[in-house]
């Protein structure tokens, strides 16, 4: 192995070879990582659909059978407070809310049932999400309108 090492040292065009392979090979698993997503488990960078800003890194966690999403950093404005929500979350910090809650696995990399909440207007909708081409989509609906936003995976 020692012998090997040293052998590349002493000609530049095998160490620069060798460089470049091992760099393809890192940038494949992690395109591979990211893509091969099966579960909206983990951090999402929250991109807002009407002016295609980040927003916020979102974490997505399971408890029993339920998926839940929480507010784990606002990307503009860390200290802004919810003066849209009512009850005990009125003036309440955004950054650490639960705004996703009650979402259950319907199979093949999609789930329903639950409600997301948007802080910005206070308002509560029904929610469906589904993982496409390692994005997590995410539907807000009011009646039969909706929204979609697309959700970056953070590497976190």
């Amino acid at each position: 192995m020692h012998a090997t090492i040293v052998s590349l040292f002493k000609h530049p065009a095998k160490l620069a070879a060798t460089a470049f392979i091992a760099t393809l090979l890192f940038v494949a698993s992690s395109v591979m990582a990211f893509s091969g997503r099966t579960t909206a488990v983990g951090y999402w960078k929250t991109i807002d659909d009407e002016t295609g800003d980040a927003k916020s890194i979102m974490k997505i966690y399971q408890v029993d059978d339920k998926f839940y999403g929480r507010i784990d950093r606002l990307l503009q404005d860390p200290d802004l407070l919810c003066d849209k929500c009512e009850g005990d979350d009125y003036n309440k910090p955004v950054q650490g809310m639960v705004v996703m809650w009650g979402m259950t696995a319907d199979g093949d990399g999609e789930w329903s049932g639950g409600k997301i909440f948007d802080p910005k207007k206070g308002k509560t909708y029904r929610c469906s999400i589904w993982l496409k081409d390692g994005k997590l989509m995410v539907r807000g609906y009011l009646g039969p309108f909706y929204r979609t936003q697309t959700w970056l995976p953070t590497g976190d």
